[in-house]
């Protein structure tokens, strides 16, 4: 890297390395969440596709780091490992009263991991 101040340092190519070590991360959760099988033969279908496993690779880097960074197991977890325990949980949506309420299984193992992320989440100002 000629011309670059310091990058003959070994904290450069440290640092350096440690950057493409977390993009080929993202790559590999990119690739699990959807994108590494493409569904049709069809362009139109699979730009969809491409889109929505997009922002959910982009949902799930903006969650965790926000509201499970210290809760065990789902901190670093993998995207296989985060649907099971967190996105596809055992619950009903009820109404009453003009408001909606999410009835989680008191039994199921990950129930306050979810309200404590929940309940972190709502807490965050809203973005205008």
């Amino acid at each position: 890297m000629w011309g670059i101040a310091g990058s003959g340092h070994a904290q450069f190519l440290d640092v350096l390395r440690r950057f493409h070590v977390g993009v080929e991360d993202r790559v590999r959760t990119n690739k699990a969440m959807g994108l590494g099988n493409l569904p049709s033969a069809s362009w139109e279908v699979n730009r969809g596709w491409v889109l929505a496993a997009n922002l959910a690779a982009g949902l799930d880097a903006w969650l965790r780091p926000r509201a499970l960074h210290d809760i065990d197991g789902l901190a670093d977890a993998e995207p296989d490992t985060m649907g099971f325990r967190l996105y596809h949980q055992p619950a009903r949506l009820a109404d009453h009263a003009r408001r909606r309420y999410l009835r989680i299984e008191r039994s199921w193992p990950w129930a306050t991991a979810f309200t404590t992320c929940w309940h972190r989440l709502t807490v965050l100002p809203a973005i205008t």
